[in-house]
């Protein structure tokens, strides 16, 4: 990952952890709380998405990305406790973008408008948090090939400051 470089393009597979705001909300709750969050922010990739319900158990229907900047309140905070690697679309603040870099993390981009391509390429979906929250809920997905864009590298670089990218990434 250190080798990642803003505008490279990977394909991710492995397990993703949607959360948007209300979900964000509530995780930042639990840290000032003095708890233990739901899942544990040091290995976890949180892709900013509410998927939409699905006719087949264990699936989920369309799951694009959300607008990022949405989670910009709560992002510094997250990655002093450990967040590393975050997906979703558009810029991010200029504060969560030296918050990225003072912490060595990343920001990846996921295809805008494609929800419905990108939930082909989840193999299984299941709710581990905040239930209650409904597509809102945390879910655990398991993903296979993934496609990203590095948005924001570790260096701080991003794609939205014209840093370019090096190529193709697998």
């Amino acid at each position: 990952m250190k080798r990642l470089r803003a505008g490279d393009q990977v394909l991710y597979t492995g397990t993703l952890y949607t959360a948007r705001d209300q979900a964000h909300k509530r995780l930042v709750e639990t840290l000032r709380a003095g708890k233990k969050p739901p899942i544990d922010l040091r290995t976890s990739v949180i892709y900013y998405a509410g998927p939409t319900p699905s006719a087949v158990r264990g699936k989920v229907g369309a799951c694009g990305p959300t607008t990022s900047s949405r989670m910009d309140a709560f992002t510094p905070y997250l990655l002093e406790h450990g967040l590393r690697v975050m997906i979703g679309k558009g810029e991010r603040s200029e504060e969560v973008r030296r918050s990225i870099k003072k912490h060595k993390a990343f920001y990846f981009l996921a295809v805008a408008g494609a929800g419905a391509y990108l939930s082909t390429k989840i193999k299984s979906a299941k709710v581990v948090a905040y239930k209650d929250l409904g597509a809102e809920a945390i879910y655990e997905l398991e993903v296979e090939s993934f496609p990203l864009i590095v948005g924001i590298d570790a260096e701080g670089k991003s794609v939205y400051q014209g840093s370019g990218g090096r190529g193709q990434k697998k």
